[in-house]
């Protein structure tokens, strides 16, 4: 008996890991790009081009290793995303386009404090969005593209903004949609200090019980498939 009750300890470790795992997967494959400002006004002191991040998954992921590119998509070129380490289930969170973070206050200060929502940063040679139409791409560490984005001619102060479903498919109504004040779908877009955008939230994120619902499913599923 002694040795039964040790043969099923053992067994139930590597199960245990093999599910996190396979969550963790789940979640990284879900975590998108939702905005992209390319052309700030801010009254005359413009704030660095940024990206926001989403994650659909149901899973906070840890972004150690993450990086992101303008247009050419190139993981070669890629800049590292810092200053946040982790995207919890249904987070948005921003990354600026800035050398060792040094804009970050000024951007919080300038977006109205941004209170809750994690500001991170990148840099690098050639990087920076176009005005006249360009790209956006996020690498995971391994160098896999989980996101990318495309863009027209920028609108002076307005952001860009996109519109996924919890499997990741874009809503072509909201594929590059220019930032207004007021609600598109979900989303409500605002004016700060002469940027518009609805920087810190994003369109088609499942409510908090419906994150933990779609979690527990998956276990349960993986479970029965056991």
């Amino acid at each position: 008996m002694k040795s039964l009750v040790s043969t099923g300890a053992r067994c139930v470790a590597p199960v245990a890991a093999i599910a996190a795992v396979l969550v963790s997967s789940s979640a990284s494959a879900n975590i998108r790009i939702t905005e992209v400002m390319s052309s700030s006004n801010g009254l005359g002191a413009p704030t660095p081009d940024w990206i926001e991040i989403t994650n659909y998954g149901s899973s906070a992921v840890n972004l150690s290793g993450w990086r992101m590119d303008d247009g050419s998509f190139n993981f070669a070129v890629s800049a590292a995303l810092t200053g946040v380490t982790s995207i919890g289930a249904g987070e948005s969170v921003i990354f600026i386009e800035s050398a060792a973070g040094a804009a970050v206050p000024a951007f919080l200060t300038h977006w109205g404090g941004l209170a809750g929502v994690q500001v991170g940063y990148y840099s690098g040679s050639g990087l920076g969005f176009s005005s006249g139409g360009d790209g956006a791409c996020l690498f995971d560490a391994g160098g896999a593209i989980l996101s990318q984005v495309n863009f027209g001619v920028a609108s002076s102060g307005s952001s860009f903004f996109y519109g996924w479903d919890s499997a990741g498919v874009l809503d072509s109504a909201y594929n590059g949609i220019v930032s207004t004040v007021g609600t598109i779908g979900t989303q409500v877009g605002f004016s700060s200090t002469g940027d518009t955008g609805s920087i810190g939230t994003a369109l088609g994120v499942p409510a908090p019980g419906a994150i933990a619902l779609l979690g527990l499913a998956g276990l349960a599923g993986r479970a029965r498939r056991r």
